[in-house]
């Protein structure tokens, strides 16, 4: 996983992003999500990439037993401790693929924006399965295929800087795909939908929900957020074990 959130200038521009200012109130996706939490009452939850920590607070108000909440970088793991501390909640710098995933330990693992970062989502998938109890849920939100299958993920302009139009290439080619974030050349992984649905049933999964996310109504107030409407961003999915 790209690990582009420890460089100095990235992680400065990035904790100005309403979802690093705000919390999961400035996640544009947070409406949808939160609905597909399920009940973590007594439960015990992983968070796979958990940033600055946020759902992992969030599952511990929702009752949770306890949360182990990883993230590669450490300036993510630094500041989770310093925002969302909590007795229950246990933060670790490890990378999703260096995580061991004890068998039949957890009743709910939830990653936001993180698995476009990862090549091989069979084996993160084949994981997760194993360490989920039986009827544990996995919930993630992942950059959407067309999102990733762009070309530099921006939109394509008139000569007088209008959008004109969303531009998808190479979609059934899956792999490394660069693109400037934040001011950076950051490597991201592009997986068609076929990948990313089929490889949760040829791992056990079934699917209960799949998601396009879309602004609230109450953001399409802002100019740029009709944008949004244009093309999807983000693919929120849960499944069950």
């Amino acid at each position: 996983m790209n690990n582009i959130y420890d460089n100095e200038e990235f992680f400065k521009e990035y904790s100005t992003m309403d979802r690093s200012l705000k919390g999961l109130d400035g996640a544009g996706e947070w409406h949808q999500l939160k609905a597909l939490f399920p009940n973590l009452t007594d439960k015990k939850v992983l968070d796979l990439g958990c940033g600055y920590g946020w759902h992992c607070k969030y599952a511990v108000e929702c009752g949770a037993d306890s949360v182990l909440g990883i993230d590669l970088s450490e300036k993510m793991i630094a500041t989770a401790k310093e925002k969302n501390a909590d007795k229950r909640i246990d933060y670790q710098v490890c990378g999703l693929n260096d995580y061991d995933y004890p068998a039949d330990t957890y009743d709910f693992v939830v990653s936001n924006l993180v698995l476009h970062y990862v090549e091989d989502l069979k084996e993160i998938y084949k994981n997760i399965y194993r360490t989920l109890k039986e009827n544990g849920i996995f919930l993630f939100n992942i950059e959407h295929p067309v999102f990733t299958g762009s070309v530099k993920q921006d939109w394509i302009y008139d000569s007088d800087g209008n959008i004109l139009y969303w531009p998808v290439d190479n979609y059934f080619y899956p792999g490394p795909r660069e693109t400037n974030f934040l001011g950076k050349n950051v490597m991201k992984q592009h997986h068609t939908l076929t990948q990313i649905l089929n490889g949760l049933l040829e791992n056990g999964f079934s699917i209960e929900t799949i998601e396009e996310a879309m602004p609230h109504q109450s953001m399409m107030e802002f100019p740029w957020m009709k944008n949004e409407m244009r093309r999807p961003m983000m693919l929120l999915v849960k499944a069950k074990k």
